[in-house]
């Protein structure tokens, strides 16, 4: 992995970004207005105080998700990614360049969301807004790094798509939002032991009930980086140069 490749493929796909104003108000706007329309729709402080600080993760994670695994497939149904593969840049450098350039537009992401939460619609959290936000940010980071994965098994954008309902889905049915994890049917809470969200969500309950670093904390927030890194590295020994 060379870091001087891996920032150029940074800086071309920020430009690329740049231009796509599409792209720029789904991923900046999208939660943002997903939040509001949360507010209003349960028209009570106390439900609201309580069900955001969770959504605030997951919205970021899914979007972040489908927007990197159509980018990424799009590079390799353009042709784009083959003729980049000729020149002296590893798989690591792509995906890595990637990870960068979508990790900056999931803080622009998170940082806007919050204030508006935070602000506007009158969020009142018990811990720390800073752990918080981090945790918001590592789930906006691994719904990137599992979009940037999946995209090696789709051949069509289509189909890209389609992997969501069985990525994403599953995860957040069993990730706690709905019902306490260990409330669930035994395989079903084995199952969510497994799933990356669990943690997510289990974090973002810890970090706004408590301004405490607890182990239990730091195990999931170690968890869901740990599986972001993952997932970047099975993109990178699963990506093929084009699509057959």
């Amino acid at each position: 992995m060379n870091l001087t490749i891996t920032l150029a493929t940074t800086r071309r796909i920020l430009s690329q970004l740049r231009h796509d104003h599409r792209t720029v108000a789904l991923m900046l706007a999208v939660p943002t207005v997903l939040m509001v329309l949360l507010r209003f729709m349960f028209n009570s402080e106390l439900v609201f105080n309580r069900v955001a600080p969770a959504v605030l993760g997951i919205f970021p994670f899914v979007i972040m998700f489908l927007l990197t695994s159509i980018a990424t497939l799009r590079e390799r149904t353009t042709g784009t990614l083959e003729r980049l593969m000729t020149m002296p840049m590893g798989k690591l450098d792509l995906l890595f360049g990637y990870a960068l350039a979508f990790g900056v537009m999931a803080l622009a992401q998170v940082a806007i969301v919050a204030t508006i939460t935070l602000t506007w619609l009158g969020l009142d959290i018990s811990g720390s807004v800073g752990l918080w936000l981090l945790v918001a940010v590592l789930d906006a980071l691994l719904g990137m790094a599992l979009g940037l994965f999946v995209s090696a098994f789709a051949r069509t954008e289509f189909q890209a798509v389609q992997f969501m309902p069985a990525v994403v889905l599953p995860q957040l049915l069993l990730c706690g939002l709905f019902i306490a994890r260990n409330q669930m049917n035994q395989v079903l809470e084995a199952v969510s032991n497994v799933l990356p969200m669990s943690y997510a969500i289990d974090a973002m309950t810890l970090v706004t009930r408590s301004t405490a670093v607890s182990g239990e904390l730091i195990r999931d927030l170690v968890i869901i980086g740990g599986c972001g890194v993952l997932a970047l590295i099975l993109g990178a020994a699963t990506l093929r140069r084009r699509t057959a």
